[in-house]
């Protein structure tokens, strides 16, 4: 049997390549991931199955070591910008050329590209003009390419899904402009991943552009229609003869998690049509067979409705554009999310006991009246209130009430989730994870409220109470940290 590829993977906390990663590992490749910062990859199930190597492709000097012995590269670094002075595409083209000149270094067999749809001759926009001239920069060698070329990635999560979902479902009547109505071939994460995977053992695709798509070829327009018509609600659509990138841009920022900087380079691509030209993917992967839009709408609220949260378009630090730091309130798959870490000179046992034993006669550690004014204001409307109390003051399982809150997962050691039963626009959680820190000897205490609102009330909802949320779960952790390290 011949010895299996050695492949490394880029952009792994982004959207696609996050979820690339376990399927590689499926075909029992060995896998090595590069990331800017390790400790981003927290908590990912694959995280023990990979080496992680941490680099940057901006700094050339972080590159050496990180493509030693790979056969295989997978390329999924690009950056998203609307702003019209941001230098994204000059940063696109050095990312790509360090890249590019460490392979060739180290003697990389394959590259392997995830690129943007559209024809260059219909005056493309400047995100996907970088987009196709990355792949051009990559080819620059005697390196085997294989470049693929997508329009829109539909799967729970994804940028554009997640804008086409909140539109729909919080704007019953929708302006409608121009771009709404450019034909488009959205696809599947799942057959994006598809050809990923098997282009490693198709030696045919090397030096190709390959352009995939899914089965449906249809308009924005006809997408927030199709969405709509699956979760059951009634949308009227308004055409309007004109809506800049930069307004749309703005309502999308506001209606949607997606803030305006991301969402027009993605509606400034969708000023002309972006459909496959050619049978090349048919010929090449026959064995993958592209779904319909609506099923790919039905599959990812499916995963959604099982609360599979897995890897968003929002994972990512937006690949090329340097180093910031990744928000502590996030949205991503319908859920907004408020995430603190704390480290702790403990052991995960001990931080483990501490918040099972939340709740009942012991209370929440710190700002005890506003959870039982919550709980009096939950009885008011109907709901259970704070009265429950705990089964045991120390042991918790599945099911059991916890004031107003339902345990709904537990790992012994580890982890602890919450389902709210009291009355909220939406559904929400709470969870705490107590992760042990092999580098630093210590304990990652991460406590996370997760909230997904149902229409714009939920939204106010959130908003009006982040404030609040935030003072009380910030002291909550410290709370939590500190009985941890005086039972320690």
């Amino acid at each position: 049997m011949s010895k299996k590829k050695k492949i490394l993977v880029t952009g792994v906390t982004g959207y696609v390549g996050g979820r690339l990663v376990p399927e590689l590992l499926k075909k029992e490749y060995e896998v090595r991931v590069l990331t800017r910062d390790a400790e981003r990859l927290d908590g990912r199930k694959w995280i023990n199955e990979v080496e992680v190597v941490e680099g940057d492709v901006l700094k050339p000097e972080t590159l050496p070591g990180v493509l030693e012995n790979i056969d295989v590269a997978y390329y999924l670094i690009h950056s998203m910008s609307g702003k019209s002075n941001d230098d994204f595409h000059k940063r696109d083209m050095q990312a790509a050329r360090n890249f590019r000149e460490s392979a060739e270094q180290f003697g990389v067999k394959r590259i392997i590209y995830l690129g943007g749809l559209g024809n260059q001759s219909d005056n493309l926009s400047e995100h996907l003009a970088s987009r196709q001239k990355t792949g051009e920069v990559l080819r620059e060698s005697d390196i085997g390419v294989t470049e693929f070329r997508a329009a829109i990635v539909v799967g729970s999560g994804s940028k554009s899904f997640e804008m086409i979902r909140y539109l729909t479902e919080r704007v019953p009547i929708m302006i409608s402009p121009k771009w709404v109505y450019s034909k488009v071939q959205p696809i599947a994460i799942r057959n994006v991943l598809q050809y990923l995977v098997l282009a490693i053992e198709k030696p045919e695709t090397k030096n190709k552009i390959i352009e995939i798509g899914g089965s449906s070829v249809i308009t924005y327009a006809d997408m927030m229609k199709m969405y709509a018509e699956i979760k059951g609600l009634k949308r009227i659509l308004i055409p309007v003869p004109i809506l800049s990138p930069a307004l749309s841009s703005h309502w999308v920022h506001w209606m949607t998690p997606v803030p305006a900087s991301l969402a027009r380079p993605l509606i400034e691509g969708l000023k002309n049509d972006v459909l496959v030209q050619n049978d090349k993917a048919r010929n090449l992967f026959p064995e993958v067979n592209p779904i319909s839009y609506k099923k790919a709408v039905e599959l990812a609220l499916a995963r959604i409705d099982t609360d599979e949260v897995e890897t968003t378009w929002n994972d990512a630090l937006i690949s090329s554009k340097g180093d910031e730091r990744p928000v502590i309130l996030e949205t991503k798959e319908g859920l907004n999310i408020e995430r603190r870490i704390r480290k702790v000179e403990v052991d995960q046992e001990k931080i483990f006991d501490v918040f099972t034993s939340l709740g009942g006669e012991k209370g929440w550690l710190t700002f005890n009246w506003a959870w039982k004014l919550r709980g009096i204001l939950d009885r008011l409307v109907g709901g259970v209130g704070f009265r429950r109390g705990r089964r045991h003051p120390q042991n918790l399982r599945i099911g059991d009430a916890l004031d107003f809150w339902r345990v709904e997962a537990i790992k012994p050691g580890e982890v602890l989730r919450l389902r709210a039963e009291m009355k909220v626009p939406g559904r929400a959680w709470l969870e705490f994870q107590a992760i042990n820190d092999e580098k630093s000897n210590q304990t990652k205490l991460v406590q996370t409220a997760y909230f997904a609102p149902k229409g714009l009330m939920g939204l106010l909802y959130w908003y009006a109470l982040y404030p609040i949320h935030s003072l009380i779960f910030s002291s909550m952790i410290d709370h939590i940290a500190a009985e941890a390290e005086d039972k320690g």
